[in-house]
């Protein structure tokens, strides 16, 4: 992969980490800590704690996109960007287009998923 096109892939993980960062900061102060005693029943108590799990859960996809981001990022400092971290074949550009934190090329990838259906259901 050529210079130019690893810097552009740089500029979108960049930009994309700044992002979620961001994101992240401005969110710390939104939540609020609900005791029963504000509640009038149960429901409400219910609905508050799914919407909490919610809120952690994205959360936590997010910090492991940030990983993932910064795994990339590393990628490209050592100039492997681009290639399969199992194969070291090149990824094909619509699947780093689609997805730059992609350190895996397609084949490589279903096979993956392949292994972890098969050992999820034994």
């Amino acid at each position: 992969m050529n210079r130019q096109r690893v810097k552009k892939f740089q500029k979108i993980l960049l930009t994309e980490r700044s992002r979620l960062m961001c994101q992240a900061e401005s969110s710390k102060g939104a939540e609020i800590t609900i005791t029963t005693d504000d509640l009038p029943d149960e429901a409400d108590l219910a609905q508050i704690q799914v919407n909490q799990n919610v809120v952690l859960r994205l959360r936590e996809r997010e910090r492991n996109l940030i990983a993932k981001i910064e795994s990339a990022l590393n990628r490209i400092d050592e100039g492997i960007f681009g290639y399969c971290m199992d194969c070291e074949e090149p990824i094909e550009s619509r699947r780093l287009e689609a997805r730059p934190v992609s350190s895996l090329c397609l084949s490589c990838k279903e096979r993956e998923e392949h292994r972890e259906r098969i050992f999820a259901f034994s």
